[in-house]
């Protein structure tokens, strides 16, 4: 199973950048499908975007489009996701997981790093 580990989060005023960095280990990372998700405070945790083995394919939740970008790097086996005009409504942890397409529809496919917390003030 891969192992997934984020970096990149901190404390950034509102208006801020942040790359968030999701690196895998194990597996052959260039065929898996990454997502990203968020959980902040008292919520559950949400679809944030996801990009294909070969980001020939990306998907955005409506609330991030236009501010995050997700890429990736398959040398690196790294997925990142870019994130700009930083809001306080942002702050939560980050994660990164695996994704496997069902019937049209794309989930976890169970492998979550420990996620990063991103938190912005006002």
């Amino acid at each position: 199973q891969v192992q997934l580990a984020e970096s990149g989060g901190g404390l950034v005023q509102t208006g801020g950048s942040l790359r968030l960095s999701c690196a895998a280990s194990g597996g052959t990372f260039s065929t898996y499908t990454m997502g990203w998700f968020c959980q902040a405070p008292g919520k559950e945790r949400e679809f944030v975007a996801l990009i294909t083995g070969s980001a020939g394919y990306r998907s955005y939740a409506d609330s991030v489009k236009g501010r995050f970008t997700i890429s990736r790097d398959n040398a690196k086996n790294t997925v990142y996701l870019q994130i700009d005009n930083l809001r306080p409504e942002d702050t939560a942890v980050y994660y990164c997981a695996t994704m496997s397409s069902g019937g049209g529809v794309w989930r976890p496919s169970g492998s979550w790093g420990q996620g990063t917390r991103v938190t912005v003030s006002s």
